[in-house]
């Protein structure tokens, strides 16, 4: 992605993402200071109709997890750290893993909504999104 007058950035489906179209889409953010980059992604800029610039942070899949979530489809963007599903026990699959976490998970009154893998861009992790200690109705 180079930006100028080439690229089209479209809203996502989550406020504050976007989609830069050019030859590959991308994920971004609109970038807050502009000029910086803070983990040495790519920017672009773009020239908007009214003849303003907007700078937007590229997101990479292969780098950040919370990207990837998105592009498997998950319909929240809340993320905490976790670790590679064959660093908790490489002896089961990853999927068996992932049942391990979410149980235990849900023994800590977490209630899992959705689940989605990171794969191609994390090998072996998963996203899990869902409520804590949610109050009975």
């Amino acid at each position: 992605l180079k930006g100028g007058s080439k690229v089209v950035v479209e809203p996502h489906r989550h406020a504050g993402v976007f989609v830069a179209k050019d030859k590959e889409d991308a994920l971004c953010t609109s970038n807050m200071v502009l000029g910086e980059s803070v983990y040495g992604e790519k920017r672009i800029n773009v020239q908007n109709e009214d003849g303003t610039k907007t700078e937007y942070r590229v997101w990479n899949p292969f780098r950040s997890k919370l990207a990837a979530a998105v592009l498997g489809g998950v319909d929240n963007i809340w993320i905490a750290p976790g670790s590679r599903a064959n660093c908790i026990d490489s002896t089961v699959t990853a999927e068996s893993v992932f049942a391990q976490v979410v149980k235990m998970l849900q023994g800590k009154q977490f209630k899992p909504a959705e689940q989605v893998t990171l794969e191609p861009f994390e090998r072996d992790h998963a996203c899990v999104v869902g409520g804590y200690r949610i109050p009975k109705k």
